[in-house]
């Protein structure tokens, strides 16, 4: 059985605002992959499901029977978990397409950890910020 390990952040400058994901994936505690990218104009809540989505996409490719996911979004882990109600519309669709992915796992596990024990995941959301592309003067 293949588990891993995986740290995952979302981040914005402003609330909307420019947005970027981060997430490491470690197997056995060695790192196998770690990924940044810019996703434009997003929620903190929106950044957290994608850098999710994006994470959980990458374990299913590396053929991952198993994981364990760590996020410092309260949110986030709450309502994958049951315990928060999912009610804005646009995180609806982000929950499902978590759901479904999660399908795919025969174990899977999330926990809410503190900023301060997530921080890989939590400078690569934030390089994403710094290197988004950026618009060209006419």
């Amino acid at each position: 059985m293949k588990h891993f390990e995986i740290s995952i952040d979302g981040a914005c400058s402003g609330n909307p605002g420019p947005a970027g994901i981060g997430y490491v994936i470690r197997e056995h505690g060695k790192v196998i992959k770690d990924f940044s990218l810019p996703i434009g104009e997003a929620t903190n809540n929106v950044a957290e499901y994608t850098a999710l989505i994006y994470a959980l996409q990458e374990a299913l490719k590396l053929k991952a029977n198993s994981v364990s996911v760590q996020s410092d979004s309260e949110l986030l882990c709450r309502q994958v978990n049951g315990i928060y109600q999912v009610k804005h519309p646009v995180i609806t669709v982000l929950f499902n397409q978590v759901s479904h992915l999660i399908s795919g796992f025969s174990s899977f596990k999330i926990t809410h950890v503190p900023r301060e024990k997530n921080k890989e995941a939590d400078a690569l959301s934030k390089k994403a910020i710094k290197n988004r592309p950026r618009c060209l003067p006419r």
